[in-house]
């Protein structure tokens, strides 16, 4: 089957005739082998894009002694250089994702890795610690266009049966980009390549980045919502200061001792919240143009699925960190074996994200993500267990078993959930909803860097360290967070339970209504797919009300 392309409101250049949305079908996109080939060379350059953007928020870490020694950075600029990056990211999130229904996500992606290449560049030529500051934030500000165009690109350009295989492989991205930012930082910033010292880890940016807009202008395809939206600039406004309020408390509170101001600062956020749902609920109602779609949160799978990245986030954000800190700090281990002990862990993610939605939950359903999270606590019980036996003499190979578990855990659970939660997504939204999945994840993950100050920090009393017993304290102080994450798994396990049983096929074309939105006939590609073809036309409503009931 295929369909006739939508008309375009504004004329495309040659490199983007097409609107995803209405331009290549599932059906052309068999039939053509040139045209399998473009999207699957455009899926290596988005996916490239994720990889960099993974690694540039753990990668800094390893080389911060190199950047303090070099440009004479102060701690509080070190803290800025770390948590700037985080806080433009999360706070342009959702906006990047709306920017990109409605400007198209390929201008966006392209705008975004182009400012992320040039961003990358001044941090690598910074001359001062007020100028890499600036090129962070910046940065981050870049990677929050661009980011979000990746589960929209991916939504807009492939057909739903294909949609598993290729989150199968976003999934192994995640793993192999959340191990490999220290091991490549550590790596970078031990040869001093020319005599660089850190700079390099900014600087392998430029190759990709501009290999990235070469290949991504000429081989992604563009797509955007099917109906004319509009910017909310209400609700940028409001998300990017709650968004700050409450991150930006979070990430710097441990450094501060935990002002008054931070707790009343995270409090005030929640009203701003608030106002943001009240704002969006009459902007729906006003012109179908708000920032953030609420009737995304009436699709289940939607719901559940974002609950369950909040919280999955938040014990990622727990454990790397504090991982971090225990071979180093409490272990003495150099960046670069700290880095190296990791690589299993990478590698286990990469493998069973690969055959978790390809080949287990179409079979199991949501079954593999509980047995994921149940794997992922057997793992940390494990290390917890060899932690307490070898103290502070444990090994590298001694981590590995406990590793991998946890990684295998990890690897059936990320690809599957983004599957998940994009599944029950009509496209003209996905930018919408993938703006969302990045920001409540990186909200996660700050939630749970604020709690290393409580669970991990907070059981070691510094007044009393001494270099024969820092070891031994922060051995103790990882085994009490590890017990922490355990339980917030297994919070975790019973979340999934409001998942679908059972996968609902993604769904295709911009016409895909929402509870309470009204069908676009005219440019739904679902509907033009279906023209002449009642039978399909059956099964299509068949799969939207089961990816829709509650």
């Amino acid at each position: 089957m295929t369909s006739k392309p939508a008309q375009s409101s504004a004329p495309e250049s040659p490199a983007d005739e097409s609107d995803g949305l209405s331009g290549p079908t599932a059906g052309e996109n068999a039939a053509g082998g040139e045209a399998d080939r473009r999207r699957w060379i455009a899926l290596a350059v988005i996916m490239t894009a994720a990889f960099m953007d993974l690694v540039d928020v753990t990668i800094v870490n390893i080389a911060i002694p190199s950047i303090e020694r070099t440009i004479d950075a102060s701690f509080g600029a070190i803290q800025w250089i770390t948590a700037g990056y985080a806080l433009a990211f999360a706070a342009g999130l959702i906006t990047g994702g709306r920017l990109g229904d409605i400007y198209g996500r390929k201008r966006l992606f392209l705008i975004g890795i182009s400012g992320f290449t040039v961003a990358s560049a001044l941090c690598g030529l910074a001359a001062n610690p007020e100028m890499l500051i600036a090129a962070r934030l910046f940065q981050g500000a870049m990677a929050a266009l661009m980011v979000p165009q990746v589960l929209s690109i991916v939504h807009a350009t492939f057909p739903a049966h294909e949609r598993g295989k290729v989150f199968g492989l976003f999934g192994a991205i995640v793993g192999l980009g959340a191990v490999s930012g220290p091991l490549l930082g550590a790596l970078l910033t031990q040869w001093n390549l020319f005599g660089l010292e850190w700079r390099p880890i900014f600087l392998i940016n430029l190759p990709v980045g501009i290999a990235g807009l070469i290949l991504g202008r000429k081989y992604i395809t563009e797509s955007k919502a099917p109906k004319a939206l509009r910017l909310d600039f209400v609700g940028v406004v409001l998300v990017t200061t709650a968004m700050l309020m409450l991150v930006y408390p979070l990430t710097r509170g441990h450094e501060l001792d935990w002002p008054v101001w931070g707790y009343v600062c995270m409090a005030g956020s929640l009203p701003v919240f608030g106002a943001l749902v009240a704002y969006e609920r009459y902007k729906a109602r006003k012109d179908g143009s708000p920032l953030i779609e609420l009737s995304l949160f009436s699709v289940k799978s939607f719901a559940a699925g974002i609950s369950v990245q909040l919280v999955f986030g938040l014990a990622l954000g727990v454990f790397f960190l504090v991982w971090t800190i225990y071979m180093q700090t409490g272990l003495g281990w150099s960046a670069l074996r700290a880095g190296l002990t990791g690589v299993p862990f990478s590698i286990a993610v990469s493998v069973a994200a690969g055959i978790s939605v390809q080949k287990l939950v179409p079979k199991y359903g949501r079954k593999v993500l509980q047995a994921g999270a149940l794997t992922m606590i057997a793992g940390l019980l494990l290390y917890i267990w060899e932690a307490d036996r070898y103290g502070t003499a444990i090994t590298t190979w001694q981590m590995i078993a406990p590793l991998v578990l946890m990684g295998a855990g990890m690897g059936l659970i990320v690809a599957p959930l983004t599957d998940a939660i994009l599944s029950g997504v009509p496209r003209e939204h996905a930018g919408s909803a993938s703006g969302l999945i990045s920001t409540v994840q990186q909200m996660g993950t700050a939630l749970g860097l604020g709690l290393v100050a409580v669970v991990f920090f907070g059981a070691i009393d510094e007044e009393r360290l001494t270099p024969s017993t820092t070891g031994t304290a922060f051995s103790d102080a990882f085994q009490g967070s590890l017990w922490w994450i355990v339980a917030v798994l297994g919070v975790i396990f019973l979340l999934m339970f409001a998942l679908p049983a059972r996968p609902a096929q993604h769904l295709e074309g911009g016409g895909g209504e929402l509870p309470g939105e009204p069908r676009d006939t005219a440019t739904g590609a679902g509907a033009e797919e279906n023209a002449g073809d009642p039978q399909a036309a059956a099964n299509t409503e068949k799969v939207r009300e089961t990816a829709l009931t509650p």
